[in-house]
C-alpha cells in the first residue's frame, strides 16, 4: 500500500511539473506574440535598443532550460539534469545582470512605465521579480538533495517569471496590468500549492512559505516603492 502510496504521489507531480513545462512557455509565447517573437507580422514599435534583445534572449533561454529540465526528469536522466544544474547558475546570473539592466534602462533613462505610473515607482516591480528569482532559484540550488522542495522552488521561479507575460496578454487593460498579472500569477501559485498538498496529504512547509511570500511580497513592494527611501535611492541611482 505504501509502495502504491509513493508512486501516486511520484505521477501526481509528474503531472503538476508537465503543466508547469507547457504553461509556462505557452503564456511567454502568447504575452510576448506581438512585441517580440513574431513583431515582424505587426505594426508594433521597434525594440528601444540591443539591450531589449538580449534581455528577451536571455529569458527565452531560461524559458527553455525549465522545460528542458523538466524534460530530463520525466525521462530519468538524473545525470544530465544534475549537470545543467550547474550551467544553470550562469545563465541565472545572466537573467538577474541583464534583466536589472534593462529595466533600468527601461525605467530610469528612458522613464518607459505603464500609463498613469510612475517609473520610478514602476522599477521596483522588475527588482522585485528579480529579487524574488534569486531567492527562489538559491533555495532550489540549495535544496537539490531534497527533491520536493528543489522542485517547488523551480516551479516558483516559473510562476514569478509567467507574471511580466500575463501583463503582456493583448487583453488585459493597461491600467491593470499589475493586479491582473500578479493576481493571476499567484492564484496559479495557490493552485499548485493545493494540488501539491492534496497528493501528498500534507503541506510542505517550504513551498508554503514561497507562495506566501510571492502572493505578500507584491502589495509590500509597491508600498514602499512609494516612500521617500526608495524614491531617493532611485533618484541617486539615476544620478
Amino acid at each position: 500500500m505504501a509502495t502504491n502510496a509513493n508512486l501516486l504521489r511520484r505521477l501526481s507531480d509528474r503531472r503538476l511539473f508537465l503543466a508547469a513545462a507547457v504553461l509556462f512557455p505557452l503564456l511567454v509565447l502568447a504575452g510576448y506574440f506581438r512585441t517580440y517573437y513574431f513583431s515582424a507580422f505587426f505594426d508594433v514599435p521597434a525594440l528601444s535598443n540591443s539591450l531589449v534583445h538580449a534581455h528577451a534572449i536571455v529569458m527565452s533561454l531560461w524559458v527553455v532550460y525549465f522545460v528542458v529540465q523538466v524534460a530530463l526528469i520525466r525521462s530519468k536522466n538524473i545525470k544530465l539534469h544534475m549537470t545543467m544544474g550547474m550551467a544553470g547558475i550562469v545563465l541565472a546570473a545572466l537573467v538577474v545582470i541583464i534583466g536589472l539592466a534593462t529595466a533600468y534602462d527601461s525605467q530610469l533613462v528612458r522613464g518607459s512605465a505603464p500609463p498613469g505610473a510612475d517609473p520610478r515607482v514602476f522599477f521596483m516591480i522588475p527588482v522585485g521579480d528579480m529579487a524574488l528569482f534569486v531567492l527562489f532559484f538559491a533555495g532550489a540550488i540549495y535544496y537539490r538533495k531534497r527533491p520536493a522542495e528543489h522542485k517547488t522552488l523551480m516551479l516558483m521561479t516559473a510562476i514569478n517569471f509567467a507574471a511580466p507575460a500575463i501583463a503582456r496578454l493583448p487583453f488585459i487593460p493597461p491600467q491593470y496590468i499589475v493586479p491582473c498579472a500578479f493576481g493571476i500569477s499567484g492564484g496559479l501559485a495557490i493552485v499548485c500549492l493545493i494540488w501539491h498538498s492534496i497528493k501528498h496529504r500534507r503541506v510542505n512547509k517550504i513551498f508554503l512559505a514561497a507562495v506566501v511570500l510571492f502572493i505578500a511580497f507584491t502589495p509590500a513592494r509597491m508600498m514602499f516603492a512609494q516612500t521617500q527611501i526608495w524614491l531617493g535611492f532611485v533618484n541617486w541611482l539615476a544620478g
